[in-house]
């Protein structure tokens, strides 16, 4: 069946707004490597003096990027010297100041965040692409649902971790629901797991696993590199 000239419209339309996300996040990326490459001055090896100005990479990108909730720096383990923080993360508040959000990293605890394990962090390691997770419910940050971009950097050719941003479902609804509403049948932004990220029914629900396919329903992949999202619609 071919698509029709609304489903045509929203796929473009969400297609453009997501790939302006992974741009940004790639742009976060480059920056996070050039400012490590500036401050390591040839050491192997991230030491507390290489984080300085970290904060101000994402304090910047998250007042660029009001979509985004959290943004900052995840580092492989075996990329810095004992005893560095290994994850430099920032975000907006209430309020809208923007403000460290700590985490436990202590191997064991009840609330250890072994972030190295995560979709976001161990495929962006295998691949060397961006990628994509969610949407999952953050019980150790904002306890609601998230989408996670995330872009691998390297620093002397050496993959050193991943820089990241959070989008909240909730404040992702006023972007792209316009987009899926466009479309006059049940229709939803799906991500590579074929869940659900948003849709425009109760027939999508965000986070619920897409039955296997019934014959009234159709997709359409996205032209966005990697994060292998769809649109998928009834007819």
């Amino acid at each position: 069946m071919n698509p029709t000239t609304e489903v045509e419209r929203a796929a473009k339309a969400l297609t453009s707004w997501i790939n302006g996300v992974s741009t940004e996040t790639e742009k976060l990326s480059r920056n996070v490597a050039a400012l490590l490459e500036r401050n390591l001055v040839g050491k192997s090896k991230v030491h507390k003096a290489a984080l300085a100005g970290l904060d101000e990479v994402s304090r910047e990108f998250l007042t660029k990027n009001t979509f985004a909730v959290g943004a900052g720096t995840f580092f492989a383990a075996a990329s810095g010297e004992e005893g560095i923080r290994a994850l430099e993360w920032w975000s907006r508040k209430e309020s809208g100041a923007i403000g460290r959000l700590d985490f436990d990293l202590t191997p064991g605890s009840n609330r250890y965040y072994d972030y190295e394990k995560l979709p976001f962090f161990s495929t962006a390691a295998s691949t060397g692409k961006q990628t994509l997770w969610g949407p999952y419910v953050d019980f150790l940050g904002f306890e609601e649902y998230i989408l996670t971009f995330a872009a691998p950097f390297s620093v002397y050719g050496d993959f050193m971790g991943v820089a990241a941003c959070d989008i909240r479902i909730k404040d992702l609804e006023p972007l792209i629901m316009p987009n899926l509403l466009v479309i006059p049948s049940d229709a939803a932004l799906v991500n590579a797991s074929n869940r659900v990220i948003l849709g425009n029914s109760g027939r999508y629900l965000v986070g619920e696993r897409v039955k296997s396919k019934t014959p009234d329903q159709h997709r359409m992949a996205l032209d966005v590199p990697h994060l292998g999202l769809s649109l998928i619609y009834t007819t």
